[in-house]
């Protein structure tokens, strides 16, 4: 396949596999929240590692770790305008690069399955509890915490010389990276 095609087609393609994994990821957080409600729920708290990692079913009604507790609309509000504003970054920025692609996405996965929640339940179901940190966490949440880190060492270290290896690349040959 010719580079001038193979270019068209992960053009036509990457947006779908982009927008699949944000899919399968909030599927994924929200099939381990039905399970924690169901299972967890019950019976409150299961050490799973004794003084390392207990499973503890919590509602949130703050934002990340509790904080900003009885503000659930502006929470919401705030997390929809954030992942548009990441899907809109994700599908038009022209210099991405894996890096940037997985931050964009764990990020809205991770805020549309806290916003299922919020909307569903009136607040986050919580139940990862590792013992040392004094929160309780899930899934999505880790996905925002991980793909934030991800888009900071982005940010600092490589969009800069990406922009410019690309406009160096597009100067040479006339083409788009």
């Amino acid at each position: 396949m010719p580079a001038c095609a193979f270019r068209i087609v992960r053009r036509i393609s990457l947006p779908f596999l982009m927008l699949f994994l944000v899919a399968a990821l909030t599927a994924i957080d929200q099939f381990i929240k039905m399970t924690v409600i169901t299972n967890l729920k019950p019976i409150g708290s299961i050490t799973c590692i004794p003084g390392l990692l207990e499973f503890t079913y919590i509602e949130n009604t703050g934002a990340a770790f509790g904080f900003f507790s009885g503000f659930s609309w502006v929470i919401m509000v705030l997390t929809m305008l954030l992942s548009l504003a990441l899907l809109v970054f994700l599908f038009r920025y022209k210099h991405h690069t894996f890096l940037s692609n997985t931050a964009c996405i764990l990020v809205v996965a991770g805020g549309i399955g806290n916003l299922i929640d919020r909307f569903a339940f009136g607040y986050v179901v919580d139940y990862i509890h590792v013992l040392f940190f004094p929160y309780v966490f899930n899934f999505a949440d880790c996905c925002v915490v991980v793909g934030a880190i991800l888009f900071a060492v982005w940010y600092l270290f490589i969009k800069d010389k990406k922009e410019q290896g690309d406009a160096l690349k597009e100067e040479h040959d006339g083409s788009e990276p």
